[in-house]
Order: structure tokens, then sequence, then C-alpha cells
């Protein structure tokens, strides 16, 4: 039987919830089988969520309300919606105490990192040093953009390798980590590519976007296919949410 794979809704838009279709056929081509979790504000829901699910996705899309990591809004800030934020925080929290393999992708390894009491720089303006500018414009999102150094021994290593040219669509970036998680691949500019919990079977987050480079990029199809065979090989108790 296939690992039912809950993709966690990216935003909304027009009194509409959506997920981008590259997310659906990512967890469709590696094995998984999708299922779109949209937003209830609901604790029940959450519970049913995690309790049918055998992994889950967080999906790209906007920034995250500056309170919820215990700043205000700054210049740069996008859009946001505290009620998404609030609901995917609360799931992410609960996901992770059921050890359930998790992969976040941009704006869902922010979620990762404020769910686990870190930070995020606003806008990559306000980060230290001199960043170099991580929303490219090229024609394809499947282009690639820089290159990150992923850290010897990272779990993320035995995956994709030390170094890997990935594509870029993000304003923001992760500033201080939360608790238990470890930084484990940065570009040239020190900007946090990817992040991991220590002692969890597989809960990563990464800055880029795979999806998009799933048909090109063979590290992505592993990532996708690692993730996807956790969800398969490592049943896990229902946590209360």
């Amino acid at each position: 039987m296939k690992p039912k794979i809950g993709i966690v809704v990216c935003g909304l838009m027009n009194d509409r919830q959506f997920v981008t279709n590259t997310y659906i056929q990512s967890i469709r081509y590696s094995g998984g089988l999708p299922f779109i979790l949209p937003l209830i504000r609901s604790d029940s829901a959450i519970r049913e969520y995690i309790s049918f699910c055998d992994g889950f996705l967080f999906c790209g899309g906007d920034d995250i309300t500056p309170l919820l990591f215990g700043e205000e809004p700054k210049n740069g800030i996008g859009k946001t919606n505290i009620t998404l934020d609030l609901f995917q925080i609360r799931l992410m929290k609960s996901v992770l105490t059921t050890k359930k393999p998790v992969f976040s992708i941009c704006r869902g390894m922010q979620v990762y990192n404020v769910a686990c009491g870190g930070t995020i720089y606003q806008d990559m303006s306000l980060q230290p040093g001199k960043p170099m500018n991580h929303m490219q414009q090229s024609y394809s999102r499947s282009e690639v953009s820089h290159r990150i150094n992923i850290e010897k021994g990272s779990q993320l290593q035995r995956y994709i390798g030390s170094r890997l040219d990935v594509n870029s669509f993000h304003h923001q970036s992760v500033g201080m980590l939360g608790k238990d998680l470890i930084a484990c691949a940065r570009a040239a500019d020190q900007t946090i590519e990817a992040i991991e919990m220590k002692d969890h079977p597989f809960a990563i987050g990464v800055q880029w976007h795979p999806e998009c480079m799933y048909r090109s990029s063979p590290e992505m199809r592993e990532l996708f296919s690692e993730f996807v065979l956790h969800a398969r090989l490592r049943p896990a108790k229902t946590a209360e949410a």
C-alpha cells in the first residue's frame, strides 16, 4: 500500500485554498499517495490529519506573521495570513511529536523553524553580512540560481551529497534556530538553506524548491523518494494534538 502523504495547503486566494501541482506530482512520482490538507480551525481536524497520514509535506507560500516569532513588522515584510500561520504552526508542532516524516519547503521550512521556537529575518536586507539576491528572475523555476554547501555527516548529505546547485525564490530566511534544529546547508553568503532535527527519523526543511527541479535533478528526486520511503517504513504512534 502506498504511504499517504498529507500536503498542507499552501495558501488562500479569492476564497479558495490551493496547493501547487508540482508538489502533488513530486509525491505521486515518488511512490506516495498525495492528499491535500485544507485549513480547518479545529483541534479534532488536526488529530484526524495526524492519524490518517503517514507523512507530511509543508509547502511554500507567503510570509509568516512576525508576532508569532516575537517581532513586530519591519520594512520588507510581505503578505501574511495569521489564521493560516497558526494552523500550520500548530499542525507542525503536533506532527513533530509523532516522529512521522515531515518535509518542509521554503515557507514550510520557516514554519518548521518558528514552530520550534526559532525566528525569521523578515527580509534578506535585514540579515547580517551581504546576502546575495535569493529571488531569482529566471524564465523557468526549474533553473538553478546558486550553490549550497551541505554539512558533513548530516542526514541531508547522505541523500544529496556535499554540494548542490539549487533554485531560489525567497526574500526571507531563517534567523535564530529553533530547539533541537541544526543548520545542515548554507549558501555562500551564509544564508541557512536547510535544517534538520536531531534524533528525528526524517524532519528536513529546505529553503529552495525541489519540487520545481524534480524532473531535471536526480538529487531532488532522491530527496522526495527518501521522504516517501520513510513514510512507508516508519509507522509511528499518533500523538494528541
